[in-house]
């Protein structure tokens, strides 16, 4: 068979149609620059920059519908998207030219299967529409013969992957034993120590307890490097008092900020997107009859709160939704609703009233919004005289005499926690702050709300360690924090061997033991039936997590969850049994979980091999331009 040039779509072309459904003109992408410009290329098969820009839209669309909300490419960068699609693409590739190297194929029929089989290309009566096939594929820039070479490539991929993977399933045993683990509940009992678990209270340390702690502990007790700071400044909160206001400006200001003065209602909406109409449907009625709420739904797609939630929303900012969402009178859900990314359902949490406040209310928040605007106004204007007088090594304080700048100094520290109206508060400045040296001449800088300043730096203060007299108080807290931990782990063990020794019964040849001291009983918090992954509110998952590794019914161990100290004891195990109906729908679920996950493990090996012996080139200049070009 000769060896055939191709283009690495394979996969892809599944892809491509969830994008011609959902339509790509809707989230700002209407063509790839480069055309079929080659992006990559493995072996003989090549990657085009439109391969790429329709894969990586393919997945930002395939997140923003699970996630019910738009992802940025920003925030589809950060989760390593564009690097995904770029493996997926050259996985693909290279299984292409596998399949053309051992003569991997279908026929005309398969392929014209396969592409009836797609939605995209049905009409209203749900059969090929061969109208819409054309259109659809004239809209996305193939013609009717390079896309049906792409099926076949594709179809050609899955008989390759079937293949390989055929019969790979995970062992009964090794199913039933995940499962068992899963399913398997423990009864626990825990305690936890305080203060008052001791037999003797902590003492009081004297000074040289202390000073040795606070020369051993020296690192905690250290004041960070200090840079003594003299600065000039102004900002429009200073200058305001001193600009004069008429009428005319506040109202000009009243219409600049209009909307803060007068708004529609509002309401503070979630919205849930379904993958089909009939599962938002199912969903509705069982919120309407009371089965389940709105937020339920929004935890089983493994989403929170947050994902669902748009926040403060108008009628208008909804669009074709907005009237059905404002119908409700009161709190509730509206839908299903279709949206760009499918049927939806919206919750409303809250109804705002609409704001209407007159010139004449806001007069005097105006008076002072206007004043500090025009004082920003007037510092920019200023700015360029500060910058002269820097220039000509006018020191800052002459400056902050001649003009409306003021003089300060500061200790700064990169820990500094600044008061409010402090200049240390600015991030601009801390940023001047942290980099300035004592070589750099001032120079005039910006800060966020439109003033600015200008700083010398004096002295750099080393880290030192900080005198005992001034911080004996944070050294003995601390001392005591660190003792009364070490106590408690003390007391933590000799309460479990106790605990231990009452399951131990006595050896009839044994000496008579001595009377042990009798402690208080402790206070024990029981649970029952807790599985791994089980919630205990503000106690730490720790204790959990030891109680599920302890062996023995009566075993005890002790947690030491940072500066909290506790006892565990396991009370019951209970083994899962996998004959019930619902252990039973675990496990078919958990065996087809883990035999994908190793069909893909064996796939992935195959793949990479194949990968391995062909040569791949990938022009990292070409993705970032496509990668820009993605709204």
């Amino acid at each position: 068979m000769p060896n055939l040039r191709t283009k690495g779509k394979s996969s892809i072309v599944w892809i491509l149609m969830g994008l011609m459904v959902m339509g790509l003109g809707g989230f700002g992408v209407t063509s790839f620059s480069g055309g079929s410009t080659r992006l990559g290329k493995v072996g003989d098969t090549d990657i085009t920059a439109q391969d790429y820009g329709r894969a990586l839209q393919a997945q930002i669309n395939a997140i923003s519908q699970q996630s019910g909300q738009r992802i940025t490419m920003a925030q589809a960068r950060e989760m390593g998207v564009p690097q995904s699609v770029v493996q997926q693409l050259v996985s693909a590739a290279a299984l292409a030219e596998e399949a053309g190297r051992i003569g991997v194929s279908v026929g005309d029929s398969q392929v014209a299967q396969a592409i009836r089989g797609l939605g995209a290309f049905q009409g209203p009566n749900g059969d090929f529409d061969r109208t819409a096939y054309g259109q659809v594929l004239q809209r996305e820039g193939y013609t009717e013969s390079s896309f049906e070479e792409q099926i076949r490539e594709d179809e050609a991929r899955l008989i390759l992957q079937r293949a390989v993977v055929g019969g790979v399933a995970a062992p009964d045993a090794m199913v039933d034993q995940t499962a068992r683990w899963i399913l398997q509940t423990r009864d626990l009992s825990w305690v936890e120590l305080t203060e008052a678990d001791l037999t003797e209270g902590l003492a009081t340390p004297d000074d040289e307890t202390l000073r040795a702690w606070h020369q051993a502990n020296a690192d905690r007790f250290t004041a960070p490097e200090t840079r003594k700071l003299t600065y000039a400044w102004v900002t429009p909160d200073r200058l305001a008092p001193e600009v004069e206001l008429d009428e005319d400006a506040l109202r000009a200001t009243y219409e600049q900020h209009i909307d803060e003065y007068q708004q529609p209602e509002r309401r503070i909406v979630s919205r849930l997107v379904f993958p089909s109409q009939e599962e938002a449907d199912a969903a509705l009625a069982q919120i309407e009859a009371g089965e389940a709420d709105f937020d339920s739904f929004v935890l089983a797609r493994g989403l929170t709160a947050e994902d669902a939630d748009m926040g403060e929303v108008t009628e208008a900012q909804l669009g074709a939704n907005g009237p059905e969402v404002f119908a409700l009178q009161d709190t509730g859900v509206a839908g299903p609703l279709q949206t760009d990314l499918g049927p939806a359902l919206f919750q409303v949490n809250a109804i705002l009233d609409p704001i209407d406040i007159p010139f004449e209310q806001a007069q005097e928040d105006l008076r002072t919004e206007a004043a500090i605007d025009r004082a920003a106004r007037q510092i920019a204007t200023r700015s360029p005289d500060y910058e002269d007088l820097l220039a000509g090594g006018v020191p800052l304080e002459e400056i902050a005499e001649d003009t409306e700048m003021e003089l300060g100094q500061i200790d700064w520290t990169a820990e500094l926690q600044p008061e409010g109206g402090s200049i240390a508060g600015y991030d601009g400045f801390r940023e001047v702050a942290a980099q300035i040296t004592a070589s750099d001449f001032p120079e005039l800088h910006e800060l966020a709300d439109g003033g600015v300043f200008a700083a010398r730096l004096d002295e750099i203060v080393p880290p030192s360690l900080i005198p005992f007299e001034e911080v004996r108080d944070e050294v003995e807290a601390d001392w005591r924090q660190s003792e009364m931990h070490r106590q408690l782990l003390a007391r933590a063990a000799d309460l479990r061997l106790q605990e231990m020794s009452d399951d131990v019964p006595a050896s009839v040849d044994a000496e008579p033991a001595q009377p042990a001291r009798q402690d208080a009983p402790l206070d024990w918090t029981a649970e029952t039936d807790l599985s791994r992954d089980a919630y205990l509110g503000d106690l730490p998952q720790q204790i959990l997590s030891q109680a599920f590794d302890l062996d023995e019914t009566g075993e005890t161990e002790v947690v030491d969850a940072g500066n909290r100290v506790f006892l565990v004891r396991l009370d019951q195990v209970t083994e899962a049994d996998l004959s019930d109906d619902n252990a039973a729908g675990i496990r078919d679920a958990l065996s087809a979980r883990l035999n994908q996950s190793l069909q893909g493990d064996i796939f992935d090996f195959y793949a990479r091999h194949v990968q391995r012996n062909l040569d791949v080139t990938v022009n990292q200049q070409a993705v970032e331009s496509v990668n820009s070009q993605v709204q």
